[in-house]
């Protein structure tokens, strides 16, 4: 189970909100043993969606994983 503040990682792509499994996420909410508010950001902080996802959309982040940056195909807004 994951905990508030918990950085994950997401497994699949979710075209409707701009993002692609492996972007980075943050638990802000945890509304039971599999339901968590996950929040993704830009680089510059901006927020770039918000979303109720399930344990099986995430997982934790691993010492073999790498951060990058990619350019978003549609902006939040």
């Amino acid at each position: 189970m994951f905990k508030t503040l918990d950085v994950v990682v997401l497994v699949r792509d979710l075209p409707s909100e701009g993002l692609k499994g492996g972007d980075l996420g943050a638990i802000v909410e945890v509304y039971g043993p599999d339901k968590y508010d996950v929040e993704f950001v830009a680089a510059s902080g901006r927020t770039q969606a918000l979303v109720t996802l399930s344990a099986d959309d995430i997982r934790a982040v691993d010492d073999r994983d790498l951060v990058s940056v990619r350019h978003l195909e549609k902006a939040a807004g």
